[in-house]
């Protein structure tokens, strides 16, 4: 029988045991156009393209994962559980918050603070510690490092909030050394967590909130090559 679920309908088509998952389905898109060879389409419902091709002779997937830990959270469980996913790479945007990072800056996440609920379901008799799997972080690191990429390791803020009606929120997340903030890194690294597979965080700094720099949706589509060519060597 032909598995599917009501966001990926991958018509037979392959989908690999890695999987890069940027938020934009058009990035995805640009990597399996760029990077991978045999490329087979594996799904577009609701215009959340994804792909799986070969690189480095190596099977990998890329497919879009849409904005907020819900949108990642659905389709993070759905690859896990359903197709059998075991590595899960999210490469997305971030807002940086520390004065030491700049735009195009890459950030490896450790770990994820955040101001979702989506933890409650598990009823935790605690607060858990959202982490990165470390067999993929150190592989990421020895592989940044021997291209010569500087990278930054340490913890972001994974929020529901994009347009925050407290304007000191992030200033108190950034007194506690949060290095930038996103929207999708907690609901993936629980997901995984829970299912006992792999995931890692690799963003690049699309904007500074506090500076108000920022780059352009074109170049957040396929201006980031760096993070793209270290995560498709974790395949």
């Amino acid at each position: 029988m032909t598995k599917e679920t009501p966001h990926i309908k991958p018509n037979g088509a392959e989908i690999a045991e890695t999987i890069l998952l940027p938020g934009d389905p058009l990035r995805a898109k640009f990597i399996a156009d760029t990077y991978l060879t045999d490329v087979v389409q594996f799904n577009e419902v609701r215009g959340m393209l994804g792909f799986t091709g070969t690189f480095n002779g190596k099977r990998i997937s890329v497919m879009g994962t849409g904005m907020g830990t819900p949108s990642m959270s659905i389709y993070s469980w759905e690859l896990i559980h359903i197709f059998g996913v075991k590595n899960l790479i999210r490469i997305g945007s971030a807002g940086a918050i520390q004065d030491h990072l700049n735009l195009y800056d890459i950030v490896f996440v450790m770990g994820a603070a955040t101001d979702s609920n989506y933890l409650h379901q598990y009823n935790l008799p605690g607060h858990y510690s959202i982490t990165a799997s470390f067999e993929l972080l150190e592989k990421a690191k020895k592989v940044a490092d021997e291209k010569g990429q500087k990278v930054f390791v340490g913890n972001v803020l994974s929020s529901d909030i994009f347009y925050n009606a407290d304007p000191t929120a992030l200033q108190k997340w950034s007194e506690m050394g949060i290095l930038c903030a996103e929207m999708e890194s907690a609901g993936l690294y629980v997901n995984a967590a829970h299912a006992g597979v792999n995931a890692l965080c690799i963003l690049t700094i699309s904007d500074h909130i506090f500076r108000k720099e920022q780059t352009t949706p074109e170049e957040r589509q396929t201006s980031f090559t760096k993070m793209m060519e270290i995560a498709l060597e974790l395949a």
